[in-house]
C-alpha cells in the first residue's frame, strides 16, 4: 500500500467526470466509481480517492495523496488561507476552465466596486485582489445561493464562478470586472517517495500526452506538386509536413500535425488554393 500512487479527484460536480476520463486516456483502469470513496485500479498500482474538491489541496499537501486534479481557483483560495500548504502545479489540464468575476445585478448601475459590500465563496482571493488593487470594500462570505444575496439586500453585488454567463442571466446579473481566470490543474506533492517517483513521472508524462494530443489534429490532403508550399503555409502551427508523392506525378499527399484546432475557414481556404480530398482527424494521444 506504501508504494501505491494515490490520486485525488472530486467525487462529484464538474471536474469529477472529466479527471476519470482523462485517467482513463492514459491507460489507467478502474472499476465502477459509483458511491465509491476509493477506488483501485486493476492494472497499476494506483488509488483514487473520490473527495470535495477543496479538501484536495490539504490531501495532497499532507502526503495523503500523491497528486490531485482540482480547479486553480480552489487551489488559490485555500493557498492564501493556509500558508503551510506545500504543493506544487505539475500541468494545466485543458478543461473546467471558468473566471472568476465580480457581477452586479442588470437594472443598477455601477463603475466599481469601491466601497461595495461583496458576497461571494472565495473571500480569501477577493481579499488578495482588492488589496492589491487598493480597493477598500466589504466582503460577505456566503455558501450557496450567491447570486441570490443582491436581492435579498446582503450585498451590493458578487463574486462568482462564471462559465457560460448562462447563470448570471438567469438571475439578472451581469460580469462587472475579471479576478482571475481558472481551468483544472494537476497538483503535486512537494514530497514524493523515491520508490513513486517513476510512476508518477510516467502519469504525468500520459496526461501530458493526451492534453497535447485534444489540442492537436491530424489533416492530409491531396494537392498538385507546385503550390505545396503555399497550402503548408495555411496550416495552424503544423509540424514539418510529410510530402508523399501520388501515383498521378503532378500531386502529392500531405500529412501533418496542427498544434492548433482546424477550423472552417482554414479547410475552406485549402479547397480554394486546390487542395482536395482533405480529412481532419483527432489524436487520441500524442508523445515528442
Amino acid at each position: 500500500m506504501k508504494n501505491r500512487v494515490k490520486i485525488a479527484i472530486q467525487k462529484n460536480g464538474r471536474l469529477s467526470t472529466e479527471s476519470l476520463s482523462i485517467l482513463k486516456k492514459c491507460g489507467i483502469e478502474f472499476s465502477d466509481s459509483n458511491n465509491k470513496l476509493f477506488i483501485k485500479s486493476t492494472n497499476m498500482p494506483i488509488d483514487l480517492l473520490m473527495v470535495r474538491d477543496d479538501d484536495i489541496p490539504r490531501l495532497v499537501s499532507q502526503n495523503i495523496a500523491d497528486l490531485g486534479i482540482v480547479g486553480e481557483n480552489v487551489v488559490s483560495e485555500k493557498q492564501l488561507s493556509d500558508t503551510s500548504l506545500k504543493l506544487k502545479t505539475t500541468l494545466k489540464l485543458g478543461f473546467s476552465k471558468c473566471r472568476l468575476s465580480f457581477a452586479k445585478p442588470k437594472k443598477i448601475n455601477l463603475d466599481n466596486i469601491s466601497n461595495k459590500k461583496i458576497a461571494t465563496s472565495y473571500p480569501n482571493i477577493v481579499k488578495d485582489y482588492l488589496e492589491k488593487k487598493d480597493i477598500n470594500a466589504e466582503i460577505i462570505e456566503i455558501h450557496g445561493s450567491v447570486e441570490l444575496t443582491p436581492f435579498v439586500e446582503i450585498s451590493d453585488i458578487i463574486a462568482d464562478l462564471v462559465s457560460t454567463g448562462s447563470t448570471l442571466e438567469s438571475n439578472n446579473l451581469t460580469e462587472l470586472e475579471l479576478i482571475m481566470d481558472s481551468q483544472a490543474i494537476l497538483v503535486q506533492s512537494s514530497s514524493i517517495s523515491s520508490k513513486k517517483l517513476p510512476l508518477i513521472e510516467k502519469i504525468v508524462a500520459r496526461i501530458n500526452s493526451v492534453i497535447k494530443a485534444k489540442d492537436s489534429k491530424y489533416i492530409m490532403f491531396n494537392a498538385d506538386t507546385n503550390n505545396t508550399d503555399e497550402l503548408i503555409k495555411l496550416l495552424p502551427a503544423a509540424e514539418s509536413p510529410t510530402v508523399i508523392p501520388l501515383a498521378d506525378r503532378s500531386k502529392v499527399a500531405i500529412h501533418t500535425v496542427c498544434k492548433e484546432d482546424v477550423f472552417w475557414e482554414t479547410i475552406e481556404s485549402l479547397k480554394l488554393r486546390g487542395a482536395s480530398s482533405i480529412l481532419v482527424l483527432p489524436i487520441e494521444k500524442l508523445s515528442y
